[in-house]
């Protein structure tokens, strides 16, 4: 039996040994230029961004006070805007870097 499949992921393979565990990427801190939430983010690539909330962030988020306050769920929501085009600066910036897995 091979590592994927102990781990019941339906992969099976030696190149799952080599692969970067995610969880352990380069999160920065991204603070949105709208409201302030502070959240912590790593990107793979221009189209794979990893966003990690805190409570007091997802409190903070003036795009998801409006949502909520228009009756959405917050573990509903897909995204805030405002945030994105945060994160987008960061980058350019280079507070944030890409990764690749």
């Amino acid at each position: 039996m091979t590592d994927g499949q102990r781990r019941g992921n339906g992969f099976a393979g030696p190149h799952l040994a080599s692969r970067p565990d995610e969880r352990q990427a380069r999160f920065r801190p991204v603070e949105c230029d709208r409201c302030g939430a502070m959240v912590q983010v790593a990107k793979f690539s221009p189209q794979h961004t990893s966003v990690q909330w805190s409570p007091a962030s997802v409190r903070a988020c003036a795009e998801f006070t409006a949502r909520v306050s228009a009756g959405e769920q917050t573990a509903l929501i897909d995204s805030c805007a405002s945030l994105r085009d945060s994160i987008d600066r960061a980058v350019l910036q280079g507070s944030v870097e890409v990764f690749p897995p």
